[in-house]
């Protein structure tokens, strides 16, 4: 039964190959592909840049960015695998002083990722692809020039089933951006200091700190602490990370 299995297998053992397989099998091969491309029809391969083809619009080439849309939450930054997008601050005609990403081409490996986790849909994926540059200065792609007009079909969404779903034997698929599995912070009240960094940084306004009726025997100023809107919130961490006390941790929907 093995001996004939083995026989069916497309695979074999470098011993068990004839020298018909190093030298005939691959000749014939070329030669039918030659033959076939030649009298049967074109190439398999275009005269690029001569001739290019036609890419879809859900193709994903290099990121763009609708500067309005921008809430500079640094997802982005963050999810990027190859750690080339960066949040650098611009002066914007309409918007002001503002913090949007800058993204060095030369190195993304145009995933789609930053499209994927953005909260407002203001980072996308683009049909360019055409990059090449003699300037290394030149892929460096500013908030400015990552700019890129708004299409359907730009956008990443991704569906996902959360692992909790799947063991509750309800694998109801949802966006990623869907509240019911969002990560959200939460704190450590016995660490917290109100020192307001958290509702500074927050860039959707979702975190304000309310007096808790409780007064600091050490100064006699009412305590506040942070209370978070979780319709707001986009689970940016940037509360988080600013927190000197580590008083918030985040809390994993899945």
């Amino acid at each position: 039964m093995a001996e004939a299995e083995k026989k069916k297998s497309t695979y074999r053992r470098r011993d068990d190959l004839k020298p018909r397989a190093y030298i005939a099998d691959p000749m014939y091969v070329c030669m039918r592909t030659f033959l076939r491309t030649t009298l049967k029809g074109r190439p398999n391969t275009i005269l690029y840049p001569w001739e290019k083809l036609l890419m879809p619009d859900c193709f994903r080439g290099r990121p763009g960015i609708v500067l309005e849309k921008c809430i500079a939450c640094g997802k982005c930054v963050k999810i990027c695998p190859n750690k080339c997008i960066e949040l650098v601050p611009i002066e914007h005609p309409t918007l002001g002083k503002v913090e949007r990403p800058q993204i060095f081409v030369g190195r993304c490996m145009m995933c789609g990722y930053c499209a994927e986790v953005c909260p407002t849909s203001a980072m996308m994926v683009t049909p360019e692809f055409e990059l090449a540059s003699y300037d290394r200065t030149a892929l460096m792609f500013d908030p400015l020039k990552l700019q890129h007009e708004h299409k359907p079909g730009y956008e990443v969404h991704s569906p996902m089933v959360a692992p909790s779903a799947l063991k509750a034997g309800k694998p109801e698929m949802k966006d990623m951006l869907d509240p019911s599995i969002k990560d959200t912070p939460v704190l450590e009240p016995k660490k917290c200091i109100s020192c307001f960094r958290c509702e500074k940084t927050c860039p959707t306004g979702a975190v304000k700190l309310m007096d808790t009726g409780e007064v600091n025997p050490k100064n006699n100023k009412p305590i506040k602490r942070p209370v978070f809107n979780y319709e707001k919130c986009v689970a940016c961490e940037q509360c988080v990370d600013v927190c000197p006390k580590d008083a918030l941790k985040m809390k994993e929907a899945m």
